[in-house]
């Protein structure tokens, strides 16, 4: 069974890979997507059955990967002794968003799009005191 997950990991904290192959620092948390443009495109085969991709592209080009919208994704800097900092995104399949956390996550609420709402209510509302410095700032991943 799966372990929920409830809260964030911290920017900048370090962690080892569920494999312990590698460890790893947060930079912070993002949304997988899903390129509609990899999709493959139709060709004439009968093993389809005229149940292949349509060539009009219909929609919105990239949607949150179906596999991975229940499990926390991070923005992370893979730290492997011996050379350099690789930067790259890792989601945690083991582990499952709490139902809170993967609607703040994964929202489609037009509330969501507010700059402000850039941590989970759970986690911003366990931060008591503002002058705490144990309390991180919020994470703006606009320049990855």
């Amino acid at each position: 069974m799966a372990l929920q997950v409830d809260n964030l990991q911290d920017h900048g904290s370090e962690h080892c890979s569920p494999g312990g192959q590698y460890s790893y620092r947060v930079i912070g948390a993002c949304c997988r997507l899903f390129d509609r443009e990899e999709l493959p495109w139709p060709c004439c085969r009968l093993a389809w059955r005229s149940k292949e991709p349509s060539w009009r592209r219909i929609g919105r080009r990239f949607v949150a990967d179906l596999a991975s919208r229940r499990c926390p994704s991070y923005a992370v800097e893979v730290l492997e002794p011996g050379s350099r900092p690789t930067r790259t995104v890792i989601t945690l399949f083991p582990l499952r968003l709490s139902p809170a956390l993967q609607e703040w996550w994964y929202s489609k609420q037009p509330a969501s799009l507010d700059p402000a709402c850039q941590r989970p209510p759970a986690a911003s509302a366990g931060r008591a005191d503002p002058n705490d410095p144990a309390a991180s700032p919020p994470v703006s991943l606009s320049g990855l």
